[in-house]
């Protein structure tokens, strides 16, 4: 039998980004992380995911930190690590589309303040969504000699979504300057030999690398990756065990061990590993107690392939159906799902496609009517503003919601005008550093409740300092 060539699998680490997003509501604070991080970047890792997706809005609205600081911070730690950010295209972080001059500041101050790699997707896998990010990616690499545009497509099941789809999509990503591809599997639906037959299409079509994310959430991730690896991806995406599995990444630990003495071998030492892990049990076991890590997101669930539902946008349904005490419509929603997702010409469910297709939902079932009530952005979506679906909408639920409004059938941001300068001026009191201008852009209100906390924190460190000076040097 011919010996396999040695092709060691690279690992992005999720432990600082998606893992403890996917678990425990993106809670994980900045000085938490600090003092493994230098430990971290001994690995080896091909890269360490620890900022973008929910980050941004959480440290903000939650942690009270800035994100921006979070992230220089950690970039001082990690010496030899590339660093990572999810980046939401058009949308960037945030839940709107925003005009190419934002898209281009928002990638050259990530640059500028530590990412090495941005994994740029598309709610709808609409290209032209992701190509501003692209283009701005390459402009900075052009200059500085740093930064990679990762374009991530969005993996999801249905009629449309072919071998043939997928294969052609990695070329299209390859023609529009993408340095490498990511199939980005959110609600674990990727399964085993499926994952065979995908990769290796993709790679008679693409010479680019390709990176597999999925998620644990339908028990089968481990072996996707073993079958993956085997097809010649080139990375994969893991999380430290304390805060892998349920609706998280896989066992770095697990996979490092799978392909030691294998072909695939990523020669990373598990006694460093474990001294990793072990930092990382204790918080795993204060979340568990303190009700931020719940059980319920630590098992498998099936139902995500019945359903094609990611964890975060159940656990976002479970709440407004409590809110609503209409938690017996659970099923009901479950069921109407799909149907919407077929309404909005079945797009992927990921943030924020899945938010939207699953508030719709549950609007459909309370008030006892389909689309009785729509909301703004599922409107938004039937316009076309986030983009063309692979499959057409239906027109009964257009007629419906939008009559007589006319839809678009190009790139919304092509309608919106330079946003920077408007931007600016609205938050220019609380500005200390070029950076506020884009956390305000993304999150308006919440930027400025937190703009005015650290204004507050300031003045008190003012005064303790001047008390402090007065009773040194009294007058």
């Amino acid at each position: 039998m011919a010996e396999i060539e040695k092709k060691p699998i690279k690992i992005t680490e999720t432990v600082l980004r998606d893992a403890h997003q996917s678990l425990i509501a993106t809670r994980m604070p900045t000085e938490f992380m600090l003092p493994i991080a230098e430990k971290m970047d001994k690995v080896g890792y091909h890269s360490v995911e620890c900022w973008g997706g929910a980050t941004f809005d959480a440290s903000l609205r939650f942690l009270k930190e800035d994100p921006w600081d979070r992230l220089r911070k950690l970039r001082d730690k990690f010496k030899n690590t590339k660093l990572q950010m999810l980046f939401r295209g058009q949308n960037i972080l945030g839940y709107r589309p925003y005009a190419d001059d934002v898209v281009d500041a928002f990638v050259e101050k990530s640059i500028a303040n530590g990412i090495d790699i941005i994994r740029i997707f598309d709610c709808l896998n609409y290209m032209p969504n992701l190509q501003e990010a692209v283009n701005a990616t390459n402009r900075i690499k052009k200059q500085e000699g740093r930064g990679h545009a990762q374009v991530a497509l969005s993996y999801t099941l249905g009629d449309a979504y072919t071998l043939e789809y997928w294969a052609n999509m990695a070329k299209q990503i390859e023609e529009m300057g993408a340095d490498s591809i990511c199939i980005k599997d959110m609600a674990g639906l990727l399964v085993p030999y499926k994952a065979t037959e995908l990769i290796k299409a993709m790679k008679e079509n693409t010479k680019l690398p390709i990176q597999l994310h999925t998620h644990y959430t339908s028990g089968v991730a481990s072996m996707t990756y073993l079958k993956a690896v085997e097809a010649g991806v080139d990375v994969i995406d893991c999380a430290m065990s304390p805060l892998a599995m349920g609706t998280s990444q896989p066992a770095t630990e697990v996979m490092v061990e799978t392909f030691r003495g294998t072909p695939y071998d990523t020669g990373y030492d598990q006694d460093l590993l474990a001294e990793i892990a072990d930092y990382f049990a204790p918080y795993r076991d204060e979340c568990l107690k303190s009700g931020l890590l719940s059980p319920k997101v630590l098992g498998v669930n099936i139902k995500t392939l019945l359903y094609q539902v990611p964890g975060g946008m159940l656990s976002n349904m479970v709440s407004q159906l409590k809110e609503q005490n209409a938690e017996d419509k659970y099923r009901e929603v479950l069921e109407e799902i799909p149907r919407v997702r077929k309404d909005l010409g079945e797009p992927p469910l990921v943030t924020p496609s899945s938010q939207i297709v699953g508030t719709q939902a549950v609007f459909n079932v309370l008030m006892g009517e389909r689309y009785k009530m729509a909301t703004k952005e599922t409107k938004a979506v039937l316009r076309g503003e986030y983009g063309q679906t692979v499959k057409p909408m239906s027109q009964e639920v257009i007629d419906k919601v939008i009559p007589g409004e006319k839809r678009l059938t190009g790139r919304f941001a092509d309608t919106l005008d330079n946003e920077m300068d408007k931007l600016e001026n609205e938050m220019k009191e609380w500005k200390q550093q070029d950076e506020d201008v884009l956390s305000y852009a993304l999150f308006p209100q919440v930027a400025t409740d937190f703009f005015k906390y650290r204004q507050a924190q300031q003045e008190k460190v003012d005064m303790t300092q001047a008390d402090t000076a007065n009773k040194a040097y009294p007058v």
